[in-house]
Protein backbone atom coordinates (compact mmCIF):
# COMPACT_ATOMS: atom_id res chain seq x y z
CA UNK A 1 0.00 0.00 0.00
CA UNK A 2 1.29 3.58 -0.89
CA UNK A 3 0.76 6.67 0.47
CA UNK A 4 -2.57 7.37 -1.23
CA UNK A 5 -3.81 4.09 -0.95
CA UNK A 6 -3.50 4.49 3.12
CA UNK A 7 -5.05 8.01 3.43
CA UNK A 8 -8.09 7.01 1.02
CA UNK A 9 -8.49 3.91 3.39
CA UNK A 10 -8.35 5.90 6.74
CA UNK A 11 -10.45 8.72 5.27
CA UNK A 12 -12.90 5.31 4.34
CA UNK A 13 -12.69 4.67 7.91
CA UNK A 14 -13.51 8.06 10.03
CA UNK A 15 -16.69 8.22 11.99
CA UNK A 16 -18.16 11.85 13.05
CA UNK A 17 -18.20 10.60 16.35
CA UNK A 18 -14.66 9.41 16.95
CA UNK A 19 -13.86 12.70 15.33
CA UNK A 20 -15.80 14.97 17.64
CA UNK A 21 -13.70 12.91 20.61
CA UNK A 22 -10.51 13.61 18.82
CA UNK A 23 -11.21 16.95 18.41
CA UNK A 24 -12.83 17.45 21.99
CA UNK A 25 -9.38 16.48 23.31
CA UNK A 26 -7.50 18.82 21.56
CA UNK A 27 -7.32 17.76 17.75
CA UNK A 28 -7.79 19.96 15.09
CA UNK A 29 -8.08 19.52 11.57
CA UNK A 30 -7.12 17.67 9.33
CA UNK A 31 -9.26 14.69 11.27
CA UNK A 32 -10.84 11.69 9.49
CA UNK A 33 -12.20 10.04 13.18
CA UNK A 34 -10.60 6.73 12.60
CA UNK A 35 -11.03 3.71 15.92
CA UNK A 36 -7.28 3.07 16.54
CA UNK A 37 -8.67 -1.01 16.74
CA UNK A 38 -9.77 0.06 13.00
CA UNK A 39 -6.25 0.57 12.10
CA UNK A 40 -5.05 -2.65 12.89
CA UNK A 41 -5.55 -4.47 9.48
CA UNK A 42 -3.99 -1.71 7.37
CA UNK A 43 -1.08 -2.28 9.72
CA UNK A 44 -0.76 -5.80 9.38
CA UNK A 45 -0.63 -5.25 5.77
CA UNK A 46 1.96 -3.06 5.90
CA UNK A 47 4.24 -3.91 9.01
CA UNK A 48 6.98 -1.13 9.65
CA UNK A 49 7.54 0.92 6.65
CA UNK A 50 9.68 4.10 8.06
CA UNK A 51 9.25 6.05 4.80
CA UNK A 52 5.83 5.80 4.63
CA UNK A 53 5.38 6.53 8.00
CA UNK A 54 7.32 9.79 7.59
CA UNK A 55 4.69 10.98 4.75
CA UNK A 56 2.14 9.97 7.04
CA UNK A 57 3.20 11.97 9.82
CA UNK A 58 4.20 15.10 7.83
CA UNK A 59 0.39 15.43 6.52
CA UNK A 60 -0.61 16.82 10.30
CA UNK A 61 -3.92 14.93 10.04
CA UNK A 62 -4.06 13.33 13.44
CA UNK A 63 -5.47 9.85 11.90
CA UNK A 64 -2.13 9.57 9.42
CA UNK A 65 0.01 10.61 12.09
CA UNK A 66 -1.88 8.42 14.55
CA UNK A 67 -1.02 5.79 11.89
CA UNK A 68 2.16 6.39 11.26
CA UNK A 69 3.55 5.66 14.57
CA UNK A 70 1.85 1.97 14.37
CA UNK A 71 4.21 1.17 11.48
CA UNK A 72 7.43 3.67 11.86
CA UNK A 73 10.66 1.45 12.61
CA UNK A 74 11.67 3.21 16.09
CA UNK A 75 15.37 1.41 15.80
CA UNK A 76 15.88 3.26 12.53
CA UNK A 77 14.71 6.82 13.89
CA UNK A 78 17.41 9.17 15.12
CA UNK A 79 16.98 11.48 17.60
CA UNK A 80 16.67 14.43 15.00
CA UNK A 81 13.81 12.09 13.54
CA UNK A 82 12.14 11.62 16.93
CA UNK A 83 12.43 16.08 17.50
CA UNK A 84 10.92 16.01 14.57
CA UNK A 85 8.28 14.44 15.26
CA UNK A 86 7.85 16.14 18.58
CA UNK A 87 8.04 19.48 16.86
CA UNK A 88 4.61 18.36 15.12
CA UNK A 89 3.10 16.79 18.28
CA UNK A 90 0.61 19.80 18.96
CA UNK A 91 -1.43 17.67 21.74
CA UNK A 92 -1.15 15.30 24.32
CA UNK A 93 -2.80 12.26 22.08
CA UNK A 94 0.32 12.77 19.87
CA UNK A 95 2.84 13.72 22.52
CA UNK A 96 2.10 10.98 24.73
CA UNK A 97 0.53 8.12 22.64
CA UNK A 98 2.33 8.19 19.11
CA UNK A 99 5.99 9.61 19.72
CA UNK A 100 6.18 8.66 23.23
CA UNK A 101 5.36 4.82 22.46
CA UNK A 102 7.16 5.13 19.36
CA UNK A 103 10.82 6.10 21.32
CA UNK A 104 9.92 3.60 24.03
CA UNK A 105 10.89 0.63 21.68
CA UNK A 106 14.31 2.64 20.65
CA UNK A 107 17.61 1.98 21.94
CA UNK A 108 18.16 5.78 22.67
CA UNK A 109 14.31 5.98 24.69
CA UNK A 110 16.07 6.90 28.15
CA UNK A 111 18.79 9.38 26.37
CA UNK A 112 15.84 11.10 24.45
CA UNK A 113 13.02 11.48 27.49
CA UNK A 114 15.84 12.46 29.66
CA UNK A 115 16.24 15.55 27.58
CA UNK A 116 12.38 16.33 26.99
CA UNK A 117 11.80 15.91 31.05
CA UNK A 118 14.42 18.45 31.28
CA UNK A 119 13.22 21.14 28.25
CA UNK A 120 11.01 23.42 30.23
CA UNK A 121 8.03 22.42 27.31
CA UNK A 122 4.69 20.70 28.34
CA UNK A 123 4.38 18.60 25.80
CA UNK A 124 8.56 17.15 25.88
CA UNK A 125 8.39 17.10 29.36
CA UNK A 126 4.51 15.02 29.14
CA UNK A 127 6.19 12.67 26.22
CA UNK A 128 9.11 12.12 28.09
CA UNK A 129 7.59 11.06 31.03
CA UNK A 130 4.98 9.15 29.30
CA UNK A 131 8.07 6.86 27.80
CA UNK A 132 9.16 6.27 31.14
CA UNK A 133 6.07 4.59 31.75
CA UNK A 134 5.65 2.71 28.29
CA UNK A 135 9.26 1.44 29.39
CA UNK A 136 8.44 0.63 32.81
CA UNK A 137 5.15 -1.26 32.02
CA UNK A 138 7.29 -3.24 29.59
CA UNK A 139 10.77 -3.80 29.81
CA UNK A 140 12.18 -6.04 32.41
CA UNK A 141 13.39 -4.24 36.01
CA UNK A 142 16.85 -5.08 35.18
CA UNK A 143 17.21 -2.59 32.55
CA UNK A 144 16.95 0.49 34.71
CA UNK A 145 19.34 2.27 37.31
CA UNK A 146 17.00 1.86 40.84
CA UNK A 147 18.77 5.08 41.72
CA UNK A 148 17.56 6.95 38.94
CA UNK A 149 14.17 5.77 39.04
CA UNK A 150 14.19 6.98 42.66
CA UNK A 151 15.52 10.66 42.51
CA UNK A 152 12.65 11.00 39.29
CA UNK A 153 10.06 10.49 42.13
CA UNK A 154 11.87 12.54 44.31
CA UNK A 155 11.90 14.98 41.81
CA UNK A 156 7.95 14.87 40.81
CA UNK A 157 7.18 15.14 44.70
CA UNK A 158 9.05 18.62 44.54
CA UNK A 159 7.43 19.90 41.40
CA UNK A 160 4.45 17.94 40.38
CA UNK A 161 1.89 20.36 41.47
CA UNK A 162 3.67 23.59 39.61
CA UNK A 163 4.16 21.82 36.49
CA UNK A 164 2.15 22.30 33.42
CA UNK A 165 -1.00 20.25 33.29
CA UNK A 166 0.23 17.87 30.84
CA UNK A 167 3.27 17.10 32.57
CA UNK A 168 1.40 16.88 35.82
CA UNK A 169 -0.66 13.98 34.39
CA UNK A 170 2.52 12.13 33.06
CA UNK A 171 4.07 12.64 36.12
CA UNK A 172 1.03 11.39 38.14
CA UNK A 173 1.08 8.15 36.05
CA UNK A 174 4.83 7.75 36.38
CA UNK A 175 4.42 7.29 40.10
CA UNK A 176 1.40 4.90 39.45
CA UNK A 177 3.51 2.97 36.64
CA UNK A 178 6.50 2.73 38.77
CA UNK A 179 4.39 1.64 42.07
CA UNK A 180 2.84 -1.16 39.90
CA UNK A 181 5.29 -2.32 37.32
CA UNK A 182 8.94 -1.64 38.42
CA UNK A 183 9.17 -3.55 42.04
CA UNK A 184 12.38 -2.54 43.41
CA UNK A 185 10.79 0.72 44.00
CA UNK A 186 7.44 0.04 45.05
CA UNK A 187 7.23 1.03 48.29
CA UNK A 188 9.15 4.29 47.35
CA UNK A 189 6.35 5.15 44.56
CA UNK A 190 3.48 4.34 47.76
CA UNK A 191 5.14 6.69 49.77
CA UNK A 192 5.41 9.56 46.89
CA UNK A 193 1.84 9.05 46.06
CA UNK A 194 0.97 9.65 49.68
CA UNK A 195 3.08 12.71 49.81
CA UNK A 196 1.81 14.54 46.77
CA UNK A 197 -1.71 13.60 47.58
CA UNK A 198 -4.21 14.74 44.79
CA UNK A 199 -3.28 16.34 41.56
CA UNK A 200 -5.63 18.65 40.39
CA UNK A 201 -5.56 18.98 35.95
CA UNK A 202 -6.99 22.07 34.55
CA UNK A 203 -8.77 21.83 31.06
CA UNK A 204 -10.05 24.23 28.44
CA UNK A 205 -14.12 24.27 28.38
CA UNK A 206 -13.60 21.56 31.07
CA UNK A 207 -14.34 20.66 34.45
CA UNK A 208 -10.68 19.93 36.36
CA UNK A 209 -10.33 16.42 37.22
CA UNK A 210 -8.68 14.72 40.26
CA UNK A 211 -6.00 12.26 40.07
CA UNK A 212 -4.94 10.43 42.87
CA UNK A 213 -2.32 8.01 42.02
CA UNK A 214 -2.54 6.25 45.64
CA UNK A 215 -5.85 5.53 44.95
CA UNK A 216 -4.83 4.10 41.57
CA UNK A 217 -2.02 1.93 42.24
CA UNK A 218 -4.06 0.10 45.18
CA UNK A 219 -6.72 -0.79 43.04
CA UNK A 220 -4.36 -2.25 40.77
CA UNK A 221 -2.88 -4.08 43.86
CA UNK A 222 -6.54 -5.31 44.79
CA UNK A 223 -6.42 -6.50 41.20
CA UNK A 224 -3.28 -8.59 41.74
CA UNK A 225 -1.75 -6.77 39.04
CA UNK A 226 1.38 -5.79 40.88
CA UNK A 227 4.26 -6.48 38.43
CA UNK A 228 2.44 -6.51 35.73
CA UNK A 229 4.27 -5.96 32.22
CA UNK A 230 2.99 -5.51 29.10
CA UNK A 231 4.03 -7.66 26.16
CA UNK A 232 3.42 -5.33 23.56
CA UNK A 233 4.23 -1.34 23.54
CA UNK A 234 2.48 -0.55 20.38
CA UNK A 235 -0.70 -1.68 19.23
Amino acid sequence: MDFEMVMQELESLGKERMKKMYISNGAHEPVFGVATGAMKPIAKKIKKNQPLAEQLYATGNYDAMYFAGIIADPMIMTEADFERWMDGAYFYMLSDYVVAVTLSEANIAQVVADKWIASGEEHRMSAGWSCYCWLLGNRPDVEFSAAKIASMLDHVEKTIHTSPERTKSAMNNFIYTVGISYLPLHDKAVETAKAVGPVEIRRDKKKPSILLASETIQKELDRGKLGFKRKYVRC
